[in-house]
């Protein structure tokens, strides 16, 4: 059968600041998904990263649902309601219009779906970020799929030999290209470690895989620009992937051991600061230290005949204490250069956080130069 699985997420509302979601607006969501399964969607299910409240749905809709999207949007606009009611902090700050207008792209929400076929065995990881950029993904999504030293399936299972396609988008001039990897892998890389321009938002598998199925992402993530919808700062991206595994794709060690290595990525407080990615489970996904440091979490899910089943918290495993232990280093070390770059992002990211407010009260002090 043909299901597809879609990632949403939202940030309408948190406690004391941009910490986390509290269970009142989480049951808000649920009482619209709940109201829905079995009619519109086949299963749901609810959680949080820090301040962003994530929605997983399974369907049969496709991607780019008006159906799925609405009740999505209902959901995040009850829990708006609560939040409202409960005065917490950014209450709907995601939701860029009070009305669903047919497709929530655009409107605030981020979003990571995918359309496929379901196998005898379907292990689906939902990846979560809070207090950063899409292109945070970039990093782990090279290793997992273009890697060998990351994932030994490229060496020596036969169906992943021939590599991978990355959907590559430039978000600032609105293009995109596809590389064919490992062929283009340089040219790939000369992109995307710009990973605040150059975004991965699907990769595929090649049609020489025997295991492939035509236009099936292996992995996909959100790419909405707060910044560029709005205008303004209103909160970093925080953005969802979805990747599947197994049977030709990558196995489930191999699509988390990326995260052992806590790269530096954009966003912590202010969506201003280089901070460490701390991998971690969900109960201690409430970025509090500078808002930060960043956070990712990850559930693992089988689905069958739609439904889903787990999930598995994946950074529950002691396996990354080290890593974390690494970011709280790192976390230290960045915090000593206080608003100093490479701390403090370079200016020509700053364009869309609160500093021009800063420079436009003082530009007129500037003289010029003899």
């Amino acid at each position: 059968m043909e299901t597809t699985f879609s990632a949403i997420k939202a940030d309408v509302g948190s406690v004391a600041g941009h910490h986390v979601v509290p269970e009142e607006l989480e049951e808000s969501a649920i009482s619209v998904l709940e109201e829905a399964k079995g009619k519109d969607i086949f299963d749901y299910f609810v959680t949080h990263c820090g301040d962003d409240l994530e929605l997983i749905i399974t369907h049969d809709k496709g991607e780019d649902s008006e159906e799925v999207y609405e009740i999505a949007w209902n959901a995040f606009l009850k829990a708006t309601e609560k939040a409202k009611e409960l005065g917490l902090y950014g209450a709907g700050q995601d939701l860029l219009s009070d009305a669903f207008s047919g497709n929530i792209k655009g409107m605030g929400p981020g979003i990571a779906e995918m359309e496929f076929k379901e196998r005898k065995s379907n292990p689906v990881f939902t990846f979560m970020m809070d207090k950063t950029e899409p292109g945070a993904f970039n990093l782990p999504m090279y290793k997992i799929f273009a890697d060998p030293f990351n994932t030994a399936g490229l060496v020596l299972d036969p169906n992943m030999h021939s590599g991978f396609v990355f959907e590559v988008w430039d978000i600032k001039e609105s293009k995109k290209i596809n590389f064919y990897c490992p062929n283009d892998l340089y040219d790939m890389l000369a992109l995307i470690g710009a990973k605040s321009r150059y975004v991965i938002k699907r990769v595929y598998p090649k049609e020489d895989n025997p295991k492939a199925t035509s236009q099936e992402p292996a992995a996909v993530i959100s790419t909405e620009k707060l910044s560029h919808i709005a205008g303004e700062y209103v909160g970093k991206d925080d953005p969802v992937a979805v990747v599947r595994g197994q049977s030709g794709l990558p196995a489930a060690g191999e699509i988390l051991e990326p995260f052992t290595h806590p790269e530096l990525v954009s966003g912590w407080m202010k969506g201003s600061h280089n901070g460490p990615l701390m991998p971690v489970p969900v109960e201690d996904a409430t970025p509090t230290r500078f808002d930060g440091p960043p956070r990712a979490i990850c559930l693992g899910f089988q689905v069958k005949d739609g439904m889903l089943i787990g999930p598995v918290d994946s950074f529950a495993d002691p396996a990354f204490d080290k890593t974390r232990e690494k970011a709280h280093q790192v976390s230290d070390y960045m915090r000593a250069h206080g608003p100093f770059e490479p701390h403090r992002l370079p200016e020509e990211e700053m364009e869309y956080t609160t500093l021009p407010d800063v420079m436009e009260k003082i530009n007129h002090r500037f003289e010029d130069m003899d």
